[in-house]
């Protein structure tokens, strides 16, 4: 009700203008202004009678819900009865003002097919209006909902991030706390660094974890801590090598983004002939790097996906959409990883 009466004075104001059209038009040829006055009353009201039955019954009930045939039939008789009427008025214009002296009745108020296109030009012109703006309301809803539905989805796809990063880190810092635990029983020397590393590694994850990207370098800082934590472990028994080649100071990445791999190589590796043997190689180009890890493996697997390779593809699918490819093989007693992440994103 009060949207309808906001619209009120608009509406007043497109009708006035409609009836000084029609003024302006009939008056021609004539100076009976009382006879030009409630002519153009009467084709008005017609106008108004009609446009309304157009824009608000047949537009919204019948053709916006495609019932054609049902908005056919009743514009055929919204047209007879503008037809009707605007011919009784003409009529009373003749019988009343002129007094059936056809001579006398101005030159076009006595053609009603010109009256018939003046009125049903009106009608129009507000159907169309009507059209457009359900046309334009339609768009805007849609335009809203898909901006919620985009809304919801980012924020699912964020908890989901979320998630998958706390299944992550839990599982890291129980393997890193379980070794400082073996040096302190041991009271080993190496303890203290060993905490330093730590410290380090819980700063990045606290501090740097929530970013939506982090600078390569750190992140590869970040495994060289805690490659060095493992060497302290395995001591002998434990072969690595890292090859970093060329990475630019201002190249980014997902944070928390390669450390599973190689968590995945000290955890399911074995030592073969003595040793656990792994072998990291990073390289990059303008818009693209490539991580591949391998380490031993006492024996070979089903070639299936553990949760947490899964749960890392997870994420690489919502971080990279499809700008990634993660490959995973088997053989020869070595377990391989290769990921490479093609993203112009990637850097700054």
């Amino acid at each position: 009700m009060i949207t309808y009466l906001k619209k009120a004075p608009l509406h007043l104001l497109f009708w006035f203008v409609v009836w000084f059209f029609f003024t302006s038009f009939f008056s021609a040829g004539t100076a009976n202004d009382d006879f030009v006055f409630w002519f153009s009353v009467s084709l008005s009201v017609t106008s108004i009678v009609g446009s309304y039955i157009a824009a608000y019954d047949l537009i919204p009930n019948y053709l916006l819900q495609k019932k054609y045939k049902l908005f056919l039939l009743y514009g055929i008789y919204l047209v007879v009865f503008i037809t009707c009427i605007t011919a009784l008025v003409v009529f009373v214009g003749f019988a009343f003002f002129y007094r059936l002296e056809y001579k006398e009745m101005p030159t076009l108020t006595k053609s009603v097919s010109v009256i018939l296109v003046c009125v049903f030009f009106i009608i129009a012109l507000v159907s169309v209006f009507k059209l457009l703006r359900h046309n334009y309301t339609t768009l805007e809803k849609n335009k809203s909902l898909e901006n919620k539905f985009l809304k919801t989805k980012l924020e699912l796809k964020e908890n989901e991030l979320k998630f998958l990063k706390m299944q992550i880190h839990p599982h890291f810092l129980f393997n890193t706390l379980n070794t400082l635990y073996g040096f302190a029983l041991k009271k080993a020397a190496e303890t203290p660094e060993m905490i330093l590393k730590l410290s380090n590694l819980l700063d990045y994850i606290l501090y740097q974890v929530d970013k939506p990207l982090v600078l390569l370098k750190d992140e590869i800082h970040h495994i060289e801590d805690y490659v060095l934590l493992e060497k302290m472990r395995f001591h002998d028994t434990l072969e690595i090598t890292m090859d970093v080649e060329k990475v630019s100071d201002n190249f980014q990445v997902a944070p928390m983004l390669l450390i599973p791999f190689v968590e995945n190589s000290f955890k399911h590796g074995a030592i073969v002939e003595g040793k656990l043997s792994i072998s990291i190689i990073i390289t990059t180009d303008e818009n693209s790097f490539v991580f591949k890890i391998k380490n031993t493996a006492k024996k070979l697997k089903k070639k299936s996906e553990g949760i947490g390779l899964q749960n890392i593809r997870q994420r690489l699918q919502m971080l990279y959409n499809d700008d990634f490819s993660l490959e995973i093989n088997q053989e020869n007693k070595m377990f391989e990883v290769v990921l490479k992440v093609t993203n112009q994103s990637l850097k700054e």
